[in-house]
């Protein structure tokens, strides 16, 4: 029997990943870079990492240099925001890469699946990655456990981060702190304090859309209106459009207010946004900032968005146009006896809220529109220029133009119809109560007319 022989067969040890970059074939190569927040330091951050890679790509003689692909102020969690990655993948297999270079496992993706699903779709088709801090190789045989465990690492990591950051913003709302997206918020702009800071010509605008849709003019049609001004959107658009004239109409902190946590990040991967309906703490804080619109105005809008087919144009019918020679704040339209609903007043909202801090009277609806077509008569009889040039500007909205000869006989009785209410608001923004009763006519051309209802 032959002796058994055995021959020892001798393989080469294992290349370390960072020596298959010591030379060889060709390859063009590209560069992979990113940072999630587009904080200054982040951005430096980029260009840092820019350079860093066109120089270490630039050096090897056998390496063509492609390009860097990075992305500016995108989470790594998910792939579908960030364009230039995806533009990368897109050009590797296309063909147009032959190996990517990256700083990190969590430069590259902070999701296991989307990294296991595009390092294996890129090494099927031949294309090599080099994740250099982790020194690890795609082609390499232990590189996708490797991967995959670091990336998993990653991903915890970004959980962790995203609960922190939570945590925080919930710190801040239990304090009664909180912030607004001041590029697509009309109306307001970070002050020098860090709070909010009204900007008055957005503040205009804020106060007419509330004044249109308290007119009866539908969000709709104060869209068009907008438009047609060319009156630039929140998002300094050109375009205005129904759901953000809602949106407008529907936010409370147009009149100081701010209702925290409305809505909270379900998912630290998708980023999915759901509303909350008691899932999380929610808050109220009330006198946060500056209001642009009185309360008693916004409430006014949100009952005639509850009930679209009440008739509320008695509610609006001095809204945000009769105010307080004491404190300022607006007359809001009440029933003296509430059970019948047959005597509305007009009082001070801060007179009901801090009583006898406000000496003005309340005022009877029925006595203050006669005095408003008493004031109507006047302008008739002294203003005329003043009246005509303001019936000019209803009559573009008005069915039946109305000139100032036509007045007399066309100033109805009973309730104001919707074209005499827009006479009085464009002629009178502004009526001052005073204690003894008298009522402070502003003018539109800045004239004063002084009335008694002889209380």
């Amino acid at each position: 029997m032959d002796e058994r022989k055995v021959k020892r067969i001798y393989h080469p040890p294992a290349v370390p990943a960072a020596d298959l970059f010591k030379g060889g074939k060709e390859r063009r190569v590209a560069a992979y870079a990113r940072v999630s927040t587009a904080s200054d330091e982040q951005l430096n951050s980029v260009e840092a990492q820019k350079d860093y890679f066109a120089k270490l790509i630039h050096q090897r003689p056998d390496w063509i240099f492609v390009g860097v692909y990075a992305d500016e102020g995108i989470t790594g969690t998910s792939i579908n925001r960030r364009e230039a990655f995806n533009r990368m993948v897109t050009d590797a297999l296309a063909g147009n890469i032959d190996l990517i270079v990256t700083k990190s496992i969590s430069r590259f993706a902070r999701n296991t699946v989307d990294t296991l699903n595009t390092i294996r779709q890129l090494k099927a088709a031949n294309v090599e990655v080099f994740f250099e801090k982790e020194n690890i190789y795609n082609m390499d045989s232990k590189g996708e456990f490797l991967i995959t465990l670091l990336s998993s690492i990653a991903e915890e990591e970004s959980r962790s981060i995203s609960e922190n950051v939570k945590w925080g913003q919930r710190k801040r709302f239990a304090d009664g702190k909180y912030s607004v997206p001041y590029k697509h918020f009309l109306g307001y702009r970070k002050g020098t304090d860090g709070g909010m800071e009204i900007v008055p010509e957005e503040a205009r605008v804020v106060r007419w859309i509330y004044h249109m849709f308290l007119e009866g003019i539908s969000p709709t049609a104060i869209a068009t209106i907008l438009t047609t001004a060319s009156i630039p959107s929140p998002a300094g658009g050109d375009q205005w459009w129904p759901k953000t004239v809602m949106s407008i109409l529907t936010n409370e902190k147009y009149y100081g207010a701010a209702r925290l946590q409305k809505t909270y990040i379900a998912d630290h991967i998708t980023h999915e946004k759901r509303i909350n309906n008691g899932e999380l703490p929610s808050y109220f804080v009330e006198n946060g900032h500056p209001g642009i619109v009185p309360k008693t105005v916004f409430m006014e809008v949100q009952d005639r968005l509850q009930h679209p087919d009440r008739n509320s144009s008695s509610f609006t019918l001095f809204a945000n146009q009769i105010f307080c020679v004491d404190c300022g704040h607006s007359y809001g339209r009440q029933y003296w006896h509430s059970t019948t609903y047959n005597n509305p007043v007009w009082k001070c909202g801060h007179k009901h809220r801090y009583r006898g801090s406000c000496q003005t009277p309340h005022l009877y609806e029925v006595l203050l529109i006669g005095a408003f077509r008493d004031i109507i008569q006047i302008l008739y009889d002294n203003y005329p220029q003043v009246l005509e040039d303001c019936l000019s500007s209803i009559n573009r909205h008005c069915k039946h133009p109305i000139t100032p000869e036509d007045l007399p006989s066309w100033l109805p009785t009973g309730y104001p119809s919707q074209e005499e209410r827009s006479l009085w608001h464009i002629l009178i923004p502004k009526v001052v109560v005073e204690p003894d009763g008298t009522l402070v006519f502003h003018i539109i051309d800045g004239a004063e007319i002084l009335f008694n209802l002889n209380f």
